[in-house]
């Protein structure tokens, strides 16, 4: 084949691909508009349309006037249930909550408004609020150039959750419901309804004590906390030259120093169902680590919150709070209390605080591995959530501090014997 038809073929098969991608575009385009067509169609409506057919046909082939008649009536209702979709729903819509984050069994109240920005009146219609898993629908009655709506609501807040508040619709449909035509308008809007959180009074939840931190095994050479004095090597600070050693021995002495920890507070909250005999334990957990952390935040700690396979951000009290209200349990491959603490420890080792919350099904034995994995010479605290009603306690499994609670008031009190 010379190079001549080689070039004709490359060019037949370029225009035929761009043709096949036009024709594709067209298909798309085409499908897109029949989508809107048909989205407009309910259910109620299709089976009138296929009566009416069946009525035509079975009218005009078996010549039955009856039929015929009643054909004539199903199609001049549906004709004119399509008229109720003409018209502009040209809203210019606002969604304004009254505050965005609540706490759990506070009401969250908002406005919609809707105005008519435009030069012609916009008929009545149907809007649709979506919140969460429910919605509210508003009768907006006719507006006029220039004139607005507004509708207030308030969103019941029983549970902890991150509720999503809608996109609005603007809904344009018949009387009887056959035909219906939607335009949604603005964004959804996250409301974070906050776990409870109880406020308690002490010093750095009295864990620590100093403001250098707690010294650790390890060795410094430069640091806070003097250990030991030491022959001068190659390499040492001269600032830490002890000189008075270094005249009785005749040979240059420096200090040595132990290695001190930050306060570094570190939440472990098991979100495992098997840990937990109910959701009002596993509600109470959330509560509680809540409440610690953010007493940790307002202490100035750098705060760590990890849950089975992840962390949560808690740089601020809000970050926090909102992380809290979107947690839900994990799956049952990821692993209970134990697992959790094996991955606290591999992740921070240099943690001062470790708080691990779990719920009543977590045996003694399984609570006693989880605090012995986790980081050497941290301050362990273990807070076990029990059923409504469940007297405080408090007892040690190893080196660690065991508080149980039944409601989320007993925490102060119990923290003040873990402090006394």
């Amino acid at each position: 084949m010379t190079t001549e038809a080689l070039g004709q073929a490359a060019a037949a098969d370029g225009l035929r691909a761009g043709y096949g991608q036009l024709l594709l575009g067209a298909l798309r385009r085409a499908g897109a508009v029949l989508a809107r067509v048909f989205g407009v169609v309910r259910p109620i409506a299709w089976v009138l349309i296929v009566g009416a057919v069946a009525l035509w046909i079975a009218g005009q082939s078996l010549g039955w006037w009856e039929l015929t008649v009643a054909a004539v009536v199903v199609t001049a209702v549906l004709a004119l249930c399509l008229l109720f979709l003409i018209g502009r729903t040209a809203y210019e819509v606002s969604l304004d909550l009254n505050r965005t984050r609540v706490v759990v069994g506070e009401r969250a109240v908002g406005a919609l408004t809707l105005a008519n920005t435009g030069s012609r009146a916009i008929l009545p219609s149907r809007v649709l609020l979506p919140v969460g898993n429910g919605r509210g629908v508003f009768d907006v009655h006719r507006l006029a150039a220039g004139e607005s709506a507004e509708e207030l609501f308030a969103i019941p807040t029983t549970r902890r959750a991150v509720v999503k508040v809608g996109p609005v619709s603007v809904v344009r449909g018949d009387p009887l419901g056959l035909f219906e035509r939607v335009h949604r308008r603005d964004e959804p809007v996250d409301l974070f309804v906050h776990p409870r959180t109880v406020l308690f009074d002490g010093q750095s939840l009295g864990f620590l004590r100093d403001l250098e931190g707690l010294p650790a095994t390890d060795l410094s050479p430069d640091d806070v906390s003097f250990h030991a004095l030491r022959e001068y090597q190659p390499g040492d600070d001269l600032r830490h030259v002890h000189w008075k050693s270094t005249a009785r021995t005749g040979h240059m002495m420096v200090r040595q120093f132990e290695e001190t920890r930050r306060s570094h507070f570190v939440i472990g909250l098991s979100t495992s169902p098997a840990d937990y005999r109910d959701e009002e334990e596993f509600e109470l957990a959330i509560s509680a680590a809540g409440s610690l952390g953010l007493r940790a935040l307002r202490d100035s700690h750098r705060v760590e919150v990890r849950v089975q396979e992840r962390a949560l951000p808690s740089g601020t009290g809000k970050q926090f709070l909102d992380s809290l209200s979107a947690l839900g349990h994990s799956k049952p491959r990821a692993g209970s209390i134990v697992e959790l603490a094996g991955s606290v420890a591999a992740t921070l080792p240099l943690a001062s605080v470790v708080v691990l919350v779990c719920g009543s099904k977590v045996d003694a034995g399984d609570l006693r591995t989880a605090c012995s994995r986790l980081p050497f010479g941290a301050r362990v605290l273990a807070v076990v959530t029990g059923p409504l009603g469940t007297t405080p306690s408090l007892r040690r499994i190893g080196e660690a501090d065991v508080v149980t609670l039944g409601a989320l008031e007993q925490l102060p009190n119990a923290l003040r014997k873990v402090l006394a």
